[in-house]
């Protein structure tokens, strides 16, 4: 099995964590992105959308974190904890990762993006959204450990990288001591993978 992507990919780390938690072997390829490797032959063989990340399984190649999510969880893990059975709770379950790829994507994702990588967006909408994404959070994470149900899910992993470094993109997470407790849940798992931190953001006073 072989994952291309790089260590400061937030998309890249929620496979690379899960793969992890999933006790996987399988090879961390680096993609060359300052230099468009993702933008040409043969990576865009793998991914027409020159998008990181990508998993190789024997035969299958997917793109896209949140569908790898699902294809692991399907294949990898006969208990049905990481992705429930349950409809609800798998209603559930694809809700956040809707989440994950529009809110956080738009969110912290983003204000990242600006502060660590330079990206050309607006960097005070991706905050706001960032912080109206938090607030609720917060909110559906009293009295809870986990985004589903009463263990981890492929949800948690969608959200965990690029909120866990929000700083980084100028968000603080101070306001928020549920969601502190939850990624402090995930950090607890066996097996759990940090994502490499930037210099970037907030001063460590401040996150």
């Amino acid at each position: 099995m072989k994952l291309y992507g790089i260590p400061l990919s937030g998309h890249t780390h929620r496979v690379h964590l899960f793969l992890n938690l999933l006790n996987l072997p399988h090879d961390y390829v680096t993609v060359d992105l300052r230099n468009g490797e993702h933008k040409k032959a043969p990576f865009t063989d793998m991914n027409a959308f020159g998008e990181i990340p990508v998993l190789q399984d024997g035969d299958v190649t997917l793109a896209d974190s949140n569908a790898i999510l699902v294809y692991l969880a399907s294949k990898y893990d006969d208990s049905g904890r990481w992705l429930p059975r349950d409809p609800v709770a798998a209603a559930n379950v694809q809700r956040w990762l809707s989440i994950a790829a529009g809110k956080v994507a738009y969110g912290p994702a983003a204000a990242r993006l600006v502060t660590v990588f330079g990206a050309p967006r607006d960097h005070e909408a991706a905050k706001t959204i960032a912080v109206n994404l938090f607030d609720v959070m917060e909110r559906e994470l009293q009295g809870r450990r986990w985004l589903v149900g009463d263990h981890a899910s492929i949800a948690d992993i969608a959200g965990y990288s690029y909120i866990a470094h929000a700083p980084e993109g100028g968000v603080s997470l101070k306001p928020y001591p549920n969601i502190r407790a939850w990624l402090d849940h995930v950090r607890a798992l066996p097996g759990f993978v940090a994502m490499p931190a930037s210099q970037a953001g907030l001063a460590p006073e401040e996150v």
